[in-house]
């Protein structure tokens, strides 16, 4: 208990005292906050501030602050390489937390040629991931990995006539491939494998016929609009089908979105469960929420607390007081690295970072739970 409530007053005061760290750590963030992954970036966001907040009231890092410089890419992807490459004339040193496949695979030559790491993207694309992009450090974990955490929950909870509904994009088919993989993995073969366009969804015909088909669950993988309109329409045909998505759509926003269509919609998660005072990372992130006025967090805030977290620690790993892109860079390769709980290990050949996956169920109250 002493513990605690020292931990307690230690962030009230972080939050209360004036900074003492005046140079700046620059880093930028290029992701949708406008569009149609606002919401979720926006919580994203919240929760990396939280934590470099704390990190500037103690004195920044090296006597200096970090300052989180974001621009809006809309989810586009032209958009966002001239916000990237604005960002790097600006002398940012790394980039965080961009969203979205198509946005980071565009700023790959953006990243090469700035030599400019990019750590957290909030995307779990294999294309990342293999071959090694040496600009980009993972912080989750893969498409793949969650949508096989996603099916095998459901034949454990003995569902056996499962269909796979997957927007037609490199995401759609990516995570798809995981869901094949976990469905091959326990000796289950997907009843259909569907795809729809991202533009105009229109799902309501789809819904329908695996009402007919009575099928026992849908992994519905896409945006968020096109989850909740597909979670809609398969309700209104009928099928109290279980729903499992992926955690693009763990957010208030997707929730709400939702309304009575979201009790019991099975969302994977990436990251420990945003209650969870066991988990160490989640118990100070906690503190520091209610210090600044919030008393609750969302599964986006704590991938941008841990993002922020990665972020100070590799900053912290820069040998001397001046810190330069290649200078973090080579701090990150060979790093092991704990964030309170999740262990992060990178070298030159592998960037992959947590294997991490887990599943939640949205509740009567609204409310993921574990």
């Amino acid at each position: 208990m002493k513990r605690w409530v020292g931990l307690a007053a230690l962030f009230a005061a972080c939050i209360g005292t004036s900074n003492i760290a005046f140079a700046q750590l620059r880093i930028g963030m290029v992701a949708g906050f406008t569009g149609p992954v606002a919401g979720v970036v926006q919580e994203s966001v919240e929760g990396a501030k939280l934590y470099f907040d704390s990190i500037n009231a103690q004195g920044g890092i090296k006597g200096q602050n970090i300052e989180l410089i974001t621009q809006d890419d809309k989810y586009d992807n032209a958009t966002a390489v001239a916000a990237a490459k604005n960002l790097a004339s600006q002398g940012v040193l790394a980039l965080m937390l961009s969203r979205g496949t198509g946005p980071t695979e565009a700023l790959l030559p953006v990243l090469k040629e700035n030599k400019l790491p990019l750590l957290a993207p909030a995307t779990g694309a294999a294309s990342l991931r293999d071959p090694v992009q040496p600009w980009v450090y993972h912080l989750r974990a893969s498409y793949q990995k969650e949508a096989e955490k996603a099916v095998k929950n459901l034949a454990s909870i003995g569902v056996k006539r499962i269909t796979i509904v997957q927007v037609n994009d490199p995401f759609g088919n990516d995570a798809g491939k995981g869901a094949i993989k976990g469905l091959d993995d326990i000796k289950l073969r997907a009843m259909s494998s569907l795809r729809f366009d991202r533009n105009k969804p229109d799902l309501a015909p789809v819904m329908q016929s695996i009402a007919k088909a009575g099928i026992e669950a849908v992994v519905l993988i896409g945006p968020s609009y096109a989850v909740v309109e597909g979670v809609k329409a398969l309700r209104e045909a009928g099928s109290t089908a279980h729903v499992a998505t992926l955690s693009n759509n763990a957010s208030a926003d997707f929730v709400k979105a939702l309304g009575n269509e979201g009790r019991g919609v099975i969302v994977t998660q990436l990251f420990p469960y945003e209650r969870s005072t066991a988990n160490l990372m989640v118990r100070e992130a906690l503190l520091l929420a209610k210090a600044a006025g919030r008393n609750e967090l969302t599964p986006a805030h704590v991938e941008g607390y841990a993002a922020a977290k990665l972020v100070v620690e590799a900053l912290k790993r820069v040998p001397g007081k001046d810190v330069t892109r290649e200078s973090l860079v080579k701090a990150l390769d060979g790093a092991r690295i704990d964030l309170g709980g999740l262990q992060v290990h990178y070298t030159d050949k592998e960037h992959n970072g947590l294997e991490y996956a887990d599943v939640s169920i949205i509740g009567e109250e609204g409310k993921f739970k574990r």
